[in-house]
Formats: structure tokens, C-alpha cells, sequence
């Protein structure tokens, strides 16, 4: 493919140019079926076959055990924001909720409408410029369950480890950065991710969930919104989004052939290293995260103005590094530099940067 330009959209975002030559490839007829994908019936066995090839590469590349449930489900992670306490509160129960960006408070304001929901930690009093410390949570070890953003897109920061939540099940918001290092799914309970960011194209959210916390899901839930539903029909209970799911599978077959997690997050360390780099020794641009929590996956900086930052963008889109513009709540830079990013658009972007302190600053 010629004529790309370096994206850094924060979601959907760039995909592995051997993903989509692969799809492209398959999109007119898979072979051997005589038919395309997208005009398959979900019964049929490719669909089947792509649907269990996308779980066992997920389980392969990020050691999932087998009392995990491997599930495709629509929504985005949006709606997992209250299928999770949907499932997993217990009757008069409650869930800890750490806040550490937009999505988090988003998670924490639909998770208030299904049942008691407590802030166990927020830093929204330092414009969300990291996540806590661990003496600064407030845990409730009574609490079903202990929910986190693993990474924030808006703010660019990450939890550096997980925290300490005891015996209570984890679970985490990792759409934007998951599978982007190794992962011990063990410390988890639940984790979900939109694919759109690090996993593929738009339209399937990957959850894995432990086999004991299927047990909570109520009978009185609609059947859409139960996580049991879905585990028992292999996520085939109403018909999934094929497509996004084949793209996933191969998003993951290329991280495997890229060497796995720990490869994968070696590069993901060096491409944001640059960044951070140029951002700690220029007096010109301006980082917004605490060192210790900065994103590998979403660089977030200011410039001097407004009306700079406007500039860099111009220039830099006229140069093919485009959607380097900051949330719109926010504004600012953010470079967002996942695992399909290549280092070669970072090191662009750092060339630009330099040029324009040179001439700008």
C-alpha cells in the first residue's frame, strides 16, 4: 500500500498494514468458501472457525487459562460500563470505583445507575495528571469488585502495575491499551476492551471474564446483557460482528508473528521513549503527565499558544502526520502510538517537533 500517512488517531486507529493487505485479499471471497465473510451465516463453519481461531490466539498470546471466558460482544466498551455492575453486583452489594480520566468517569456514572457504586480514588483534583498511589485508595474489602481504566486516552496516563485490591475481583477498561505488554490475566477478574484502539476494527469488544464470577449474573437480566448468555453460546447468542472479529484475529496473529507481548512491549517502550525524550528537553513543549504514570500508548503535550498549537497541527498534517489534535475537552497534542504504530512515524513526528521549537520558540 503507498501513499499512507502516519496516523495518529486515538480511535479507531491505525491497523497493521499486513492486516488489512490480508482482509483485503479475503473480502471478495474467503477461500475455499466461494462467498465473502460478510455474506456468511454465523452457523456456518468458517464463521465458526474464525470465531474460535480469534479466541485461541488470544488465549496463546496472553496465556489465558482455561477457567477464563473468552467473549466477543458489541457495545463497545461503553456498554460494558453497566453490564459489569449488571453482573457482578450481589443483591444490596457494592463496587469500588477508582477515577482517573474521562472514560473512568464515564464507567463510574453508568455504574451508579445500576446499584451503590463508592470512589475509591480519584485524581481529578490534579487534572487526572496521574492515577494514585496505593496508600491513597480507599478499598473496601467487602466490595464486589474493584474497577480501573487501565489506560487513559484523553489525559495520557497508565497504571504503571496494578493495584493492590486483596481478594476482591479486578476488573479493567484496557481498550486503548491492551495486549500492548504482557498481562497476567490471574490478577484480574474481568478485563474489556474495545477493539477500535489496539485490537482491530470497530464494532466487537473482547471480554475475559474468570468462570466463578459467571455465577453472579442474574436470571432477571435480558439476555443481551448477561455475561452468561454470551459464554454459553460462544458468543454466537444473536449474530456477532464477523467481520470486526476476523480483523481481530488477525491483529492478533500479527502481534504473535511480531514475537509475542514481551517483543511488542520492548518496541512500544522505545517508541514512546523518543517521544518523552524530545517532550524532557525541550523548554518549548510541555508534557501533561507525571513522569512515573505517562502512557506508552497516548503522548499528550501543550505548546507556548493556542494559536502554535493550531500551526503544528497544519504543519504537521501537511507533512502526513495527521490527528495529532488533543480531545476536544482538553485540546492540546496527542500523539497516540499503538502497537501498529511504526517507529519511523515517531521518529518523524520528533524531527517536525524539533524543526518547529527551531523556528517557532
Amino acid at each position: 500500500m503507498t501513499d499512507r500517512v502516519y496516523n495518529f488517531a486515538a480511535g479507531p486507529a491505525v491497523l497493521p498494514v499486513q492486516v488489512l493487505e490480508e482482509a483485503q485479499r479475503d473480502l471478495a471471497c474467503m477461500p475455499g468458501s466461494g462467498m465473502s465473510l460478510l455474506e456468511m451465516s454465523h452457523r456456518s463453519k468458517p464463521v465458526i472457525q474464525v470465531i474460535e481461531a480469534a479466541e485461541e490466539g488470544i488465549r496463546n498470546l496472553a496465556g489465558i487459562p482455561d477457567n477464563y471466558k473468552v467473549l466477543f460482544l458489541q457495545g463497545g466498551a461503553s456498554l460494558q460500563f453497566s453490564m459489569v455492575p449488571m453482573n457482578l453486583l450481589s443483591p444490596n452489594g457494592q463496587g469500588d470505583h477508582i477515577v482517573t480520566g474521562n472514560f473512568a468517569k464515564l464507567a463510574l456514572q453508568d455504574a451508579q445507575k445500576v446499584g451503590n457504586i463508592r470512589i475509591a480514588g480519584s485524581t481529578e483534583d490534579q487534572e487526572f495528571a496521574r492515577v494514585p498511589y496505593q496508600d491513597e485508595l480507599d478499598l473496601d474489602p467487602k466490595s464486589d469488585y474493584v474497577h480501573i481504566t487501565g489506560n487513559n486516552t484523553i489525559y495520557g496516563t497508565e497504571w504503571p502495575t496494578e493495584p493492590d485490591v486483596a481478594d476482591v475481583p479486578l476488573v479493567s477498561d484496557l481498550s486503548s491499551n491492551i495486549f500492548s505488554k504482557p498481562i497476567d490475566i490471574t490478577k484480574y477478574g474481568l478485563i474489556y476492551a474495545g477493539a477500535q484502539k489496539n485490537l482491530g476494527a470497530a464494532g466487537v469488544t473482547l471480554v475475559v471474564i474468570r468462570d466463578d464470577l459467571l455465577q453472579r449474573s442474574p436470571d432477571s437480566l435480558p439476555a443481551m446483557l448477561n455475561y452468561n448468555t454470551h459464554a454459553k453460546a460462544n458468543s454466537a447468542h444473536n449474530t456477532p460482528p464477523v467481520f470486526a472479529i476476523y480483523i481481530l484475529g488477525l491483529v492478533v496473529k500479527w502481534l504473535a508473528e511480531q514475537g509475542g507481548l514481551n517483543q511488542i512491549s520492548q518496541l512500544n517502550q522505545d517508541k514512546a521513549q523518543i517521544l518523552y525524550d524530545a517532550l524532557d528537553s525541550s523548554e518549548f513543549y510541555r508534557g501533561h503527565a507525571q513522569s512515573d504514570h505517562r502512557s506508552k500508548m497516548n503522548v499528550t503535550f501543550r505548546l507556548p499558544s493556542q494559536d502554535l498549537e493550531a500551526q503544528f497541527i497544519s504543519e504537521a498534517t501537511a507533512a502526513g502526520l495527521v490527528e495529532l489534535k488533543g480531545h476536544r475537552s482538553v485540546g492540546g497534542i496527542r500523539a497516540s502510538i499503538y502497537n501498529a504504530f511504526p517507529k519511523a512515524g515517531v521518529e518523524a513526528l520528533v524531527s517536525l517537533m524539533k524543526d518547529f521549537e527551531r523556528t517557532q520558540g
